[in-house]
């Protein structure tokens, strides 16, 4: 079966399983490019939340009232803010920690580390824990590697050699250096000949002067000569992967 993947701006990617499952990162309702409204997101089984950051939140409670689908977040975040101020229900939250790993269905979602912050957009709400990333492994075997907002580390080049991704979603928003893009994929193809797709999240469509750029992004992975397919993906459009 295929996986389908639809980028929606920002780092709001949404993937449609071989089974019909539907799991949406970071949706980011409120990106300068977004042209989703709330309403017209009819399905979720599942939504990954990296961090506390607004841009990361985004809809998910909304969506998951709507959808019931499960919010799978770093404790801390789940339960100071999700819980608490965003009033999404027990049953919805999925309280993750760094190296937890969850099945829903056929679909397993590994949450790994982030180098990143945490604060929650409600100011008297607690800090939002740690930050995170996370290995989605479709029913087909098919892996992404959602990187969240994370700087580089070197770990990556474990969840190459351990997960095998076959696609990186990879940080890139205005003042992130287009090479750590680029190294984060040379570590992510430690002892992994799977990854074959790559492309950038958190970044403008148009990004502004002076901003980091997919086009640059894909030139230092070029430099690196790492034999991976670079995709620059268009808003809305949908591109199917299978394993």
């Amino acid at each position: 079966g295929e996986v389908k993947m639809e980028w929606l701006s920002h780092s709001h990617f949404r993937f449609t399983s071989p089974t019909g499952k539907v799991l949406l990162t970071n949706p980011h309702l409120d990106s300068a490019d977004n042209k989703t409204k709330l309403e017209e997101i009819t399905k979720a089984d599942v939504i990954v939340v990296a961090d506390g950051h607004r841009d990361e939140i985004g809809k998910a409670p909304e969506i998951a009232a709507k959808t019931g689908a499960k919010i799978v977040a770093p404790r801390e975040l789940g339960i100071g803010y999700l819980k608490m101020f965003a009033k999404v229900p027990d049953k919805q939250l999925v309280l993750a920690g760094i190296g937890d790993r969850f099945n829903f269905d056929g679909v397993t979602v590994r949450v790994v580390h982030s180098i990143h912050g945490s604060g929650t957009p409600e100011p008297t709400a607690p800090y939002g824990g740690n930050a995170a990333g996370f290995i989605i492994t479709f029913e087909n075997g098919y892996t992404v590697y959602f990187t969240g907002s994370t700087a580089i580390h070197s770990d990556m080049a474990l969840y190459g050699s351990l997960y095998k991704p076959d696609m990186a979603i990879i940080i890139l928003w205005g003042n992130r250096d287009p090479r750590d893009a680029a190294e984060m994929v040379r570590l992510l193809m430690t002892n992994n000949p799977n990854l074959k797709t790559v492309l950038p999240h958190h970044h403008r469509v148009k990004p502004p002067k002076g901003a980091a750029s997919p086009e640059e992004m894909e030139a230092e992975i070029k430099k690196l000569g790492l034999p991976v397919t670079f995709l620059n993906p268009e808003l809305g459009k949908i591109y199917s992967f299978t394993k």
